[in-house]
């Protein structure tokens, strides 16, 4: 299972591990359970605090856990943590073997006052990149609080449980039996779900605080550029995200940044977040702006807070990326997630042998068909336009897919349910206005962007597509407020561009300062 180096570096990591850690497998006869035996024979071997038996009597087959000798941790995975899920794998063996955690002294205090019974389980597919955070937050709060239990359930290998709940997207988490909630979930997210009072008690902490020199609204890569470059100047930052990382956690392979050959969204995110993290820089998780209410007689800006928080600051830096176009027909709201989606490396393995179509005919479009491709059944691309906006060689490679249909000068009109899954579309030919009826069981919707600036309306002047109109230096219609990356006019929607705008942003923003007097 595990190549030579790899199995270097897990027991390398193993040394960490300081409390005994016993392995207790459900098998049967069938090949999967044997390849995961072979695994955690692998894993046993590397460490001798690592005990192994396979005498489980779990009904999920194959599956393991992971406990203490004697211990009340009820953590287990239900198939073989590979792909992706494989560093939840790593992580989980270490915090059950005493590894500290790296998550705050105050997030750790309250996962282990938590009272109540919480039994979670998550769906999960290995081709996931945002599966792993909720997987491996879940796994946290079980080892920390014996009243959290959680079972990570490959969806692929237990398809049955997967149609028997109507499970289309992951990840996907259920709460004592019921549906918690769908896609990426951050740790501090989860438990303001369940901590009914988290959120309250984090706003007054906001309110609280004094004001900022730079205030950073968004934490994707023209954010934490922002944040970086501001703190290097010694002066007071702090970054308000909905979540660290943005748009960029979406993106699978990332092969066009400068200096880094080959990466994935996740690990990018995780390495801004970590960057920034270096430098004194007040980072605020879960926030997003609600209102912006702008400096008056050389005061302090304002922004507000979805959560009720209130932050103040002399110059604002906006960074609120975008975030997937809809279609906006009818049935497309009704059935998201119930065979509406906008990940295809997330959620193509749940449409394994089905039939699909992915609406969009540019490079994200093509790329969804060509993944799909390999997993589904068939593939039907729907272009609005005359012809495929995707660069040549994609066209290529789509084009010599034998399961790949694709119709042009086509408007997708409605998503057809049955009430509780989606099993068709229906689109109109542009060029005959007939219309077309198409059975499916999957439609993946890979349409562009749109700039989130619904809150900014009618106070920094934005573009006809919504986005935040800026100059050559990032400042807005408003004097020190500026704004960087996707959400603004700036062409070209890539990530190098928009940590070199962040950067941009941060450095007027900085200039600003020096140049005008505020109060303190």
């Amino acid at each position: 299972m595990l190549d030579a180096t790899l199995k270097s570096q897990l027991k390398t990591y193993l040394e960490r591990v300081t409390q005994p850690i016993e392995i207790v497998a459900s098998l049967d006869d069938g090949a999967k359970s044997r390849e995961l035996h072979d695994l955690l024979v692998e894993i046993a071997g590397l460490s001798s605090l690592i005990t192994l038996r396979a005498d489980g009597d779990d009904a999920r087959r194959p599956s393991f856990s992971l406990n203490r000798p004697n211990g009340d941790i009820s953590l287990r995975f239900a198939g073989i943590p590979m792909g992706h899920e494989f560093t939840s794998l790593v992580l989980a063996l270490l915090q059950v073997g005493g590894h500290p955690s790296k998550a705050s002294l105050e997030v750790i205090e309250q996962i282990q006052t938590l009272e109540g019974e919480f039994n979670f389980e998550t769906y999960f597919s290995l081709s996931c990149q945002n599966c792993p955070d909720v997987v491996q937050a879940l796994n946290l709060m079980a080892v920390l609080n014996p009243s959290v239990r959680h079972v990570a359930i490959d969806g692929a290998l237990f398809q049955a449980e997967v149609d028997a709940r109507q499970i289309m997207a992951v990840p996907s988490v259920y709460l004592n039996g019921e549906v918690f909630g769908q896609g990426r979930m951050g740790l501090e997210e989860i438990l303001g779900k369940i901590d009914t009072n988290a959120g309250a008690r984090q706003a007054e902490k906001l309110n609280a605080k004094q004001a900022f020199d730079v205030l950073v609204v968004g934490g994707g890569p023209a954010g934490a550029s922002a944040a970086i470059y501001a703190a290097r100047k010694g002066i007071r930052t702090g970054v308000a995200a909905e979540r660290f990382g943005g748009q960029v956690l979406d993106t699978m392979a990332i092969e066009n940044f400068v200096s880094v050959h080959e990466t994935e969204g996740p690990k990018l995110a995780t390495a801004l977040e970590e960057h920034v993290k270096q430098y004194d820089v007040d980072i605020m998780n879960l926030q997003r702006g609600e209102a912006l209410i702008p400096a008056t007689d050389g005061g302090l800006h304002e922004v507000r807070m979805a959560s009720g928080a209130s932050l103040k600051a002399k110059t604002v830096i906006l960074a609120t990326g975008a975030r997937w176009r809809e279609m906006n027909v009818p049935g497309e709201q009704q059935y998201r997630g119930r065979g509406v989606a906008y990940c295809p490396h997330c959620d193509g393995p749940l449409f394994k042998g089905k039939r699909v179509a992915v609406i969009g005919g540019g490079n994200s479009g093509v790329e969804a068909a060509i993944d799909l491709a390999g997993i589904v059944a068939q593939v039907t691309l729907i272009e609005f336009d005359s012809q495929l906006r995707a660069d040549a060689v994609l066209q290529r490679k789509l084009h010599s897919l034998p399961n790949v249909t694709v119709i042009t000068q086509a408007l997708t009109t409605e998503v057809i349910g049955n009430g509780e899954k989606v099993t068709g579309l229906r689109y109109k030919d542009r060029t005959s206005d007939i219309e077309h009826e198409l059975a499916l069981e999957g439609i993946f919707v890979q349409i562009g962007l749109l700039p989130n600036t619904d809150w900014l309306k009618g106070t920094v002047e934005l573009s006809a597509r919504g986005e935040i109109i800026v100059d050559a230096r990032g400042q807005t219609s408003i004097a020190g407020v500026f704004a960087a990356g996707d959400v603004t006019t700036v062409p070209y929607k890539q990530i190098v561009i928009a940590v070199g705008e962040g950067a941009k942003a941060s450095l007027a923003a900085f200039d600003h300062l020096i140049r005008t007097s505020a109060p303190a």
